[in-house]
């Protein structure tokens, strides 16, 4: 069984669109590999955050894995900073990694463009990333178009050290979802919708109540000739929103265009509002309920555990080609 390994921010309440491109595959995803979903609040660090916010974000979004659906039983959930080695082997990936390449990822450009101090974390991220799917000999990394590059990379980095010192690890391959991957922000449907955006009507929380969706649907960008079609280049706003309502009910666009055909925006706005509060509702009731119990924390820990245990033995392995292990383990 081939094994996935997939790490979320603990940086703020997840969006609709992290639902649709990751979490709910993730979910169809434990029933055929073995799966490691991590709160990576490590990488989350690499920006300024409030000690308290990112404890609390933390076990919030462990709570929301769960309450999506993610099985603890068949699933390894778990947060980075309660497994060491994810440290000790990125320490060691940021030896076999050159300033050069890190220097070049869009993802370091980006955060870093304009700013007169920019914290080195920042430029190590990638090859920490590296190190959380190389410790569970992860062949399988499902990902974003924008995170591909950092996929790129880790292959690089583990094709380099297997080669200078002894084969040790599995090389993963990028898995970026067909259909759904990229949801656009409600304000400007040109751009991904992010949960670090500072305007807020720009995406759509897991955990907005139903008055706050609707609200923000009806707001949301589309243009003014009234027609529901989709057409990426000319209606990118109504385009984004039939991508949604698609991806949440299972019905075609095809089907949705014609559903809505001779009817106006405000009619095909309240539906996409309803096929995501209709979506979410179950997803909010059960996260409360796991935030309410002593569940959330037992099954942490027991991830936590699992995860040491795999996780060291590649660290080992790792420590032993380079010559950092004294004794044999």
């Amino acid at each position: 069984m081939s094994v996935i390994f997939s790490g979320i921010q603990p940086s703020g309440n997840l969006t609709i669109g992290n639902y649709i491109g990751a979490m709910r595959h993730f979910v169809k995803l434990q029933h055929e590999h073995e799966c490691y979903f991590c709160v990576v609040n490590q990488h989350a660090i690499t920006m300024a955050q409030d000690p308290v916010e990112l404890k609390r974000n933390s076990r919030n979004l462990a709570a929301l894995y769960l309450a999506a659906g993610i099985n603890p039983e068949i699933s390894t959930i778990f947060i980075q900073s309660e497994v060491p080695a994810h440290t000790k082997m990125g320490w060691m990936m940021q030896c076999v990694s050159y300033i050069g390449e890190l220097e070049r990822m869009t993802q370091f450009k980006d955060k870093s463009s304009g700013k007169e101090a920019v914290s080195a974390g920042l430029l190590t991220y990638p090859p920490l990333m590296a190190a959380d799917i190389l410790l569970y000999n992860t062949s399988i990394v499902p990902v974003g178009d924008d995170q591909k590059q950092h996929i790129e990379l880790t292959r690089d980095i583990a094709e380099r050290f297997n080669k200078k010192y002894r084969e040790v690890f599995v090389i993963p391959e990028p898995r970026i979802a067909s259909e759904g991957a990229r949801i656009m922000s409600l304000v400007d449907p040109e751009k991904k919708m992010s949960k670090s955006d500072p305007n807020q009507n720009s995406f759509i929380s897991m955990l907005d109540d139903e008055s706050v969706i609707l609200k923000k649907i009806k707001r949301a960008t589309t243009d003014s000739d009234g027609v529901v079609a989709y057409d990426k280049e000319k209606k990118p706003g109504i385009s984004n929103l039939l991508t949604i309502y698609s991806q949440l009910t299972g019905e075609s666009i095809k089907s949705l265009v014609e559903k809505y055909e001779g009817k106006g925006y405000g009619d095909f706005k309240q539906g996409v509002a309803e096929a995501i509060i209709n979506t979410l509702k179950p997803i909010q009731e059960r996260y409360k309920e796991y935030l309410e119990s002593n569940e959330l924390d037992a099954i942490l820990d027991k991830g936590a555990e699992k995860a040491n245990r795999v996780a060291n033995k590649t660290l080992n392995k790792a420590e032993r080609a380079m010559g950092l292990a004294r004794k044999r383990v």
